[in-house]
């Protein structure tokens, strides 16, 4: 695996700087894969004061090599240290007699210097985008037209140009939704043939539904009073709090009592002292919401899967999501769920049996889909009870990584993933 930015780690900090879902993502596929007969080096950039190695199990190793100095490197820009990072790479590869069956590499800074490395060593170069530059280019620039420069803020036009050539040279990309299929083959014009999709997967023994019993305990445990709506993840704009805030406006209008309970932001100590999360609690105060918002801060990996059952509704209110893998564990855990719009995930689900699906950008349509469930009790047992079933049918870790397995050894992908939702889309007209 390589996966060069963030902090990758056995116990990655989420919310911390570019560490979110795609660390997961990688941790949890090399797990996997270990259990499958696999040894796994999650190779990825050396920085700050980072071990060389981490020991993530008897079979997955992390393996860290140093390029650009001992700073953080956004994302954006690290493509420009991949040529002294591959160097690093194949010196210790050399040094330790490492031999390699493919590499699978994660974004597009991961992708330059996988595909440097793939060629040196001769081995096929598989590649997960996890999100496409000229998708979040066009998302970003329609949501937010009266931001400066959103081009120059992102790198877009020298993403844009090294993800095309990289899954133009590269053995195999794998798209994580039918939308990022269809962008691959038709936005950056790369053969068919060479392109899959793969959903990413979540923990099943982790994240499952609980008796209304033990929920209840839980809600006490929490303090969690009323209608509580969730939304969780890292500061970052295109997760859309803001909108969200919008949206919950409405809901109150017509559920008084309702609660949002927003556990955003990372686990270093000064995040509460960020500047987004300040006008985030602003913005809440000028729309009369103090009372009813509550902001949580970071939640600990260990504690989400009873943070997402003590809920009543879990919302993704990205204005952008590749995917949106929170969305999945709330889902897996029995919380009834809305997602965005603005990404692949909505496209898996049947609206209104599966997760009801709204546009974060309309704070009205946002307002009164969140209330529907809070207010019909047979609704949301529905999307508790199939929402939970369409996590454990699809997204699986174990389910997941025997496909990955299947599609790089050639062979036909299980037709456990032929599914209804993935190829007839929902659309206004349904």
């Amino acid at each position: 695996m390589v996966s060069t930015h963030g902090y990758v780690s056995a116990v990655p900090p989420l919310g911390a700087l570019d560490t979110g879902g795609q660390v997961v993502y990688v941790i949890e596929l090399s797990k996997t894969l270990a259990q499958l007969g696999y040894d796994v080096d999650i190779w990825t950039r050396r920085f700050a004061d980072l071990p060389e190695v981490d020991i993530v199990d008897e079979h997955v190793r992390i393996v860290r090599a140093p390029s650009g100095g001992t700073g953080f490197i956004p994302k954006e820009y690290l493509y420009r240290e991949a040529r002294e990072w591959t160097a690093n790479a194949l010196q210790r590869i050399g040094r330790e007699g490492l031999q390699y069956e493919f590499v699978n590499s994660h974004y597009w800074d991961g992708g330059v210097a996988a595909q440097r490395l793939a060629e040196a060593l001769r081995i096929p170069h598989v590649h997960t985008p996890h999100s496409l530059g000229i998708w979040k280019r066009h998302e970003m620039e329609g949501a937010e037209p009266t931001q400066a420069g959103p081009s120059s803020d992102y790198n877009f036009d020298e993403r844009i140009s090294n993800e095309s050539a990289l899954y133009g040279i590269c053995d195999m990309v794998i798209a994580t939704t039918p939308e990022q299929y269809d962008m691959i083959v038709g936005d950056y014009c790369i053969d068919a043939e060479k392109v899959t999709m793969i959903p990413p997967g979540y923990d099943d023994r982790r994240f499952y539904a609980i008796s209304p019993s033990s929920r209840e305990l839980l809600r006490r445990q929490l303090d969690f009073k009323g209608p509580t709506v969730l939304a969780l993840g890292r500061l970052a704009r295109n997760k859309g709090y803001d909108l969200l805030l919008d949206g919950f406006a409405r809901l109150v209008e017509r559920i008084p009592d309702a609660v949002l309970q927003m556990s955003v932001g990372g686990a270093a100590p000064d995040a509460s002292n960020n500047p987004m999360l300040q006008d985030l609690k602003a913005q809440a105060q000028a729309l009369g919401l103090s009372p009813s918002v509550r902001f949580g801060g970071f939640v600990p990996d260990e504690d989400l899967p009873d943070l997402y059952r003590a809920a009543d509704l879990f919302v993704l209110s990205s204005r952008y999501e590749p995917f949106g893998m929170t969305a999945i564990e709330a889902m897996a855990c029995g919380t009834p769920t809305v997602v965005t719009v603005h990404g692949g995930l909505h496209n898996a689900i049947t609206f209104g049996r599966h997760a009801l699906i709204a546009d974060p950008l309309d704070a009205d349509d946002l307002g009164i889909t969140m209330m529907k469930p809070l207010k019909y009790r047979r609704m949301w047992s529905r999307l508790s009870r199939m929402g939970a079933h369409k996590a454990r049918s699809l997204f699986s870790w174990s389910a997941i990584a025997q496909q990955f397995v299947a599609v790089v050894d050639g062979r036909a992908a299980p037709s456990a993933f032929v599914d209804r939702d993935w190829d007839e889309p929902w659309n206004d007209g349904d």
